[in-house]
């Protein structure tokens, strides 16, 4: 079974504009791609160019290309799991975000709101890979690694929170990778109906617009 088959957008998804539609996650990157840096500019401009919360811009990227210090502080500390796959990309962006407050902060400064900071990473993150998906490139978001400890390597400041990782390259060779990489690569995607994600006047209760097929 071809990648298009196993990666197409379930019904209801084709009227998606690119990139959107065909966006997914690999896992098998090429290990010796690199990205040039003025690539990396443009995926991070994608990010800065995204709802700021009254341009309060709330996100930070650590930038950690294979084989830079940065990098070397996150690999010893990825799950199981993603210790075989995330080092093969081109590159990792790890997304930081504020949830305390800032003890300099001054009385004029916006008050800091955790809940609408996470929101702004999260769409500032969203930019950068539909981005990326635009360049050409893949990206696959990850959460699953010790981010208490790469926050200390780091030296990021005890009031911003490192959120999650995103591994960015290109598509490498399957036959590269351990059989548990491999067998992620085909897994058939799939969501939960909009009934179960979209409500109407009350909580639970789906908006009347939702078709059977949606």
């Amino acid at each position: 079974m071809s990648d298009e088959i196993f990666h197409a957008p379930m019904p209801g998804a084709e009227e998606l504009a690119e990139p959107l539609r065909s966006r997914w996650s690999p896992s098998v990157f090429d290990a010796d791609h690199r990205l040039p840096t003025d690539q990396i500019a443009t995926l991070l401009h994608a990010a800065q160019w995204a709802p700021s919360s009254g341009n309060l811009q709330p996100w930070r990227y650590f930038v950690c290309e294979r084989g830079s210090a940065a990098h070397g502080v996150l690999v010893p500390h990825l799950s199981r799991g993603n210790s075989g796959w995330v080092p093969r990309a081109s590159l990792v962006l790890l997304a930081a975000t504020q949830f305390d407050e800032d003890p300099g902060r001054s009385p004029d400064d916006k008050p800091n709101d955790p809940a609408i900071n996470l929101y702004c990473l999260g769409q500032a993150t969203a930019h950068l890979t539909l981005q990326a998906h635009a360049m050409g490139l893949w990206a696959h978001q990850f959460q699953a690694f010790d981010k208490e400890a790469v926050a200390e390597g780091l030296e990021v400041p005890p009031y911003w929170r490192v959120v999650a990782g995103i591994a960015i390259g290109v598509r490498g060779d399957p036959t590269e990778v351990p059989e548990r990489d491999q067998e992620r690569e085909h897994r058939v995607r799939a969501r939960k109906g909009l009934a179960e994600i979209a409500y109407g006047d009350h909580w639970g209760v789906p908006w009347p617009g939702i078709t059977t097929q949606m």
